[in-house]
């Protein structure tokens, strides 16, 4: 089941952009792809996602999708 958290402040995207910085630049590519995972999706790359690799990888990658759900709506992840 997808993450579809509230939506997040451009503060609290930078704020985790930085987090993941600091893991990847330390080495750390699970951490780095762990603290990625709880921004939300950008919508336009989710739909090339679903285009490109298919719809059961954006549904099982545990990405964020709140602003996908939120510009979309929920039917779109089920089609």
């Amino acid at each position: 089941m997808p993450q579809t958290h509230k939506s997040m402040t451009l503060d609290e995207k930078l704020a985790i952009a930085c987090q993941a910085a600091k893991l990847r630049e330390a080495g750390d590519r699970e951490g780095y792809l762990r603290i990625m995972k709880t921004a939300p999706m950008p919508p336009y790359i989710a739909k090339v996602i679903k285009e490109k690799v298919g719809l059961d990888y954006l549904l099982t990658s545990g990405w964020n999708l709140s602003e996908v759900v939120e510009k979309y709506g929920s039917d779109w992840l089920s089609k």
